[in-house]
């Protein structure tokens, strides 16, 4: 499956070394993580700080898949927001998820300290406008929602955003607490140090079964044969290889990214978002570029031509323009991706139903490297037998308030 397709930008951001070194593989590892992403790289980190041996694998070059398009803002606000998630699944579940989700920026701040590459990780505020009229009630109603549980945020009206950020539209709210993130090399330097521990990466191998064997995981891989005692996987919208996804859809979504520009485009270079879906979303870069998304597809395959990612990039690039007549904004970079969404709104974590010692984190949804961060804390939790509260709410096999039925995203 092609998962992105034209001119990326994160990678021409860092020169990496070839691993060229042959790794002895062991026989049996702890734990084997498939999927060498930003979900495999953040839990391999927090596994190895546990103690145990793990070894991650990846059918291509970790970080040249969904990482190397992902457009990096991180916010602990949804794409469902709070109030029309505490609707879906109850005040307490939804009030419990995206404290989950404020307490994942915090952890993601950390690990990006601690890394031997520069991941360009800077803290931003983020403004979430009202597209239109009939939004703004809606905004209104979410605002009081995250106040009344303590998420840091501000509510703007028509007069305030247009003064401070020349924005014509009818209100904002401003999440603090956010950030950006080059993804490119936060997960290139989270695996550097991954293996700086004695962490193993194998990559250009694929995993192609999982069978249990002798009271351990016999994993066939197209090198060859190892064990585990717990396997996870982190393959992201790729086609996982064992099971069968249900529960989430697969669409595309399109990105550009401008030439640098000489001062901050805007109001302190937050990071924006708007209240329509799909919507339009942007950052700034350390180079003072504008990375812009949006334009959602619902479908998951890869345009046939290149003309059609140019054209819907000159359709972001108005779109911007719109909202920023006197940005002069040239495009770089363009190319379409493709991204996962949950039915509800919820990343799967958590270890399958029926196959004992079987775990995923899959982290559907525009909140992605968040759910990561968020997934790796809780499997670091299952796998060295700790209690943690929230589990129940991203499990593969869940039932919440205000829900019927519970859903299973493999089988």
């Amino acid at each position: 499956m092609h998962i992105h397709k034209g001119s990326l930008y994160w990678p021409s951001t860092l020169q990496l070394p070839n691993r060229q070194t042959p790794i002895e593989r062991k026989d049996t590892y702890d734990v084997v993580i498939v999927g060498g992403g930003m979900s495999g790289a953040l839990t391999a980190f927090e596994l190895i700080r546990q103690g145990l041996d793990v070894a991650v694998f990846d059918k291509r070059q970790v970080a040249t898949g969904s990482t190397s398009a992902n457009t990096g803002l991180l916010q602990y606000s949804n794409d469902i927001m709070l109030h029309e998630l505490i609707e879906q699944i109850g005040e307490k579940n939804a009030v419990a998820f995206y404290r989950l989700c404020l307490e994942a920026m915090t952890d993601l701040h950390e690990v990006a300290n601690q890394l031997p590459i520069d991941p360009e990780f800077i803290g931003r505020d983020s403004i979430y406008y009202a597209s239109d009229e009939k939004d703004e009630a809606r905004m209104l109603e979410e605002f009081k929602a995250l106040k009344k549980h303590g998420f840091p945020c501000d509510y703007w009206d028509k007069e305030t955003l247009m003064n401070k950020t020349g924005i014509d539209k009818p209100c904002a709210i401003i999440t603090h607490g956010d950030a950006e993130v080059n993804p490119y090399r936060f997960v290139n330097g989270i695996f550097q140090d991954f293996e700086n521990k004695g962490g193993h990466i194998f990559e250009y191998t694929e995993v192609q079964d999982v069978k249990e064997e002798n009271g351990l995981l016999r994993l066939k891989t197209s090198s060859g044969d190892l064990h585990a005692k717990d396997v996870i996987f982190t393959t992201g919208y790729e086609t996982l290889p064992v099971g069968e996804r249900i529960g989430a859809d697969i669409n595309r979504s399109y990105v550009i990214v401008t030439e640098p520009l000489e001062m901050p485009p805007w109001y302190e270079s937050a990071m924006i978002w708007e209240s329509k879906r799909p919507y339009l979303y942007m950052r700034t870069t350390v180079d003072q570029r504008i990375v812009i998304g949006g334009l959602d597809e619902s479908e998951g395959e890869m345009p046939l031509s290149e003309s059609r990612i140019e054209e819907r990039g000159e359709e972001l690039k108005k779109q911007v323009q719109q909202l920023f007549p006197d940005l002069d904004i040239k495009i770089a970079f363009s190319y379409c991706a493709t991204f996962g969404e949950s039915l509800d709104n919820i990343p799967f974590i958590g270890e399958h139903p029926q196959k004992k010692h079987h775990y995923y984190l899959l982290g559907y949804g525009g909140n992605g490297t968040v759910y990561s961060m968020m997934g790796a804390k809780i499997l670091a939790d299952l796998l060295t037998g700790k209690h943690n509260p929230s589990a129940y709410i991203v499990q593969l096999n869940r039932t919440l308030e205000s829900e019927s039925d519970g859903q299973t995203v493999v089988q």
